[in-house]
């Protein structure tokens, strides 16, 4: 299909082009053109007139757990510990197959209101949700989540093979929940599996202090110093959190070139605390955004992810200046995209992958205009999102969703599943 949007202001993400006006054309799962209004000769299926508002590249949401939407607002108001063992892990014990398929929908719908068009997702049973991805249209890159309790390293191997031949919509990764659900024997085993294939690996890491130091009583280092002995980061990857870091950790992430997502709604909800980010920044350690699950967050809102992250790195190092809001949103855009693996995706260049959002400039929220991309950040909503694409569709537009089957189908599916886990 060949869509042309036309009198649109532009945000390309491409360092050195400011915003313009213009228009952007679409064929296929690609883009074609993207430059100043002219006369074009050749036919299209379908115009669209952007009427001043903003065309960009969709949110990457660098850290997610996509199907636990059944946990959403149930397990509340306790700490990261008791939620995981009391709350989450018994209910997780009751999931049958299926069950994971439906719930990732309600998310990836989430997503879609939020302008994000790819998640990088940790959870058990990954080629359910991967198979929900590529039946809704939805962009997922899935990491590995082997822990002592379940997911062996041979399971996540054989899913690396599968998920990577499934389809150009999902693509999947090495990975491990935590040092904490691990043991030495099982770390051995997933360096050994990156080393045999070459690939990064990628784990939760100091999301607590708590975290950090058992894992020092156990072997007299932190996280990351732990997995740079057993050579878990030869060939790259990176953690989700990183809020306690120290001096040598930095040191480990910058030596690799190891990305670091952060996540400041689940962090700020379960007092784990507020990430470094200014420090990740002036070490030159690229970091994205990631919204982590409905259980611990709830909402997969990418705004309010972007808000905190500069508002809280402020309020850290107690500097105004600090984390500027154009950083982050090349954290949300760019930054996203080249963790996951889809530099494909970064930008709205001719050549890239046709995943991208148009924001309503005409909500008061986003007027007057001084500041385009200072404004996403420090005012935009999801009531700026009109239209979402990803792969050359259009999935969500004008709050109508553009799925493999009615939302409302779906939404009666995940509350039939919920309630069955409840009991």
């Amino acid at each position: 299909m060949k869509i042309r949007f036309i009198n649109a202001l532009i945000l390309t993400m491409e360092e050195e082009r400011p915003l313009f006006y213009g228009e952007v054309h679409v064929e296929g799962n690609r883009l074609t053109y993207v430059g100043p209004a002219d006369e074009f000769n050749e036919p299209f299926d379908r115009i669209i007139n952007a009427e001043g508002n903003l065309l960009m590249p969709g949110f990457k949401n660098a850290h997610t757990h996509s199907p636990m939407t059944f946990l959403r607002s149930y397990a509340d108001d306790l700490p990261l510990y008791e939620w995981l063992h009391k709350a989450v892990f018994p209910l997780e014990d009751k999931l049958q197959p299926g069950d994971q398929y439906v719930l990732s929908k309600v998310a990836f719908a989430e997503y879609l209101t939020s302008g994000v068009t790819a998640c990088f997702d940790m959870y058990y049973s990954p080629l359910e949700t991967a198979q929900a991805a590529i039946d809704v249209g939805f962009r997922a890159a899935l990491v590995g989540t082997v822990t002592k309790y379940k997911e062996s390293v041979c399971e996540m191997k054989a899913a690396f093979h599968t998920i990577n031949k499934m389809h150009p919509l999902v693509n999947y990764h090495l990975g491990f929940h935590a040092e904490y659900t691990s043991t030495p024997e099982i770390l051995k085993e997933l360096a050994k599996a990156a080393h045999e294939l070459k690939v990064p690996i990628w784990s939760h890491i100091s999301e607590t202090e708590n975290e950090v130091q058992e894992c020092i009583k156990r072997h007299g280092v932190t996280p990351a110093v732990y997995f740079d002995k057993l050579g878990l980061y030869k060939y790259g990857g990176g953690g989700f959190h990183g809020v306690h870091f120290t001096d040598e950790d930095f040191a480990v992430y910058k030596k690799h070139g190891l990305h670091i997502v952060t996540n400041p709604s689940s962090n700020t909800k379960l007092a784990s605390g507020i990430a470094p980010i200014n420090q990740f920044l002036k070490e030159g350690i690229n970091v994205a955004i990631g919204t982590d699950g409905p259980a611990s967050n709830n909402a997969l809102d990418f705004f309010r992810e972007m808000w905190l992250v500069t508002g809280l790195a402020k309020l850290r190092e107690q500097d105004a200046a600090v984390v500027d809001a154009y950083d982050v949103l090349k954290m949300a855009t760019v930054n996203g995209a080249e963790a996951m693996g889809l530099n494909e995706a970064k930008y709205l260049s001719v050549g890239s992958l046709a995943d991208l959002i148009m924001l309503d400039m005409q909500q008061p929220n986003m007027q007057p205009v001084n500041n385009i991309e200072k404004n996403i950040v420090y005012a935009g909503s999801k009531v700026n999102v009109l239209l979402t694409m990803i792969d050359g569709k259009i999935l969500y537009e004008d709050g109508e969703f553009h799925l493999d089957e009615p939302i409302s189908e779906i939404y009666r599916k995940a509350q039939e599943i919920t309630e069955r886990l409840k009991r």
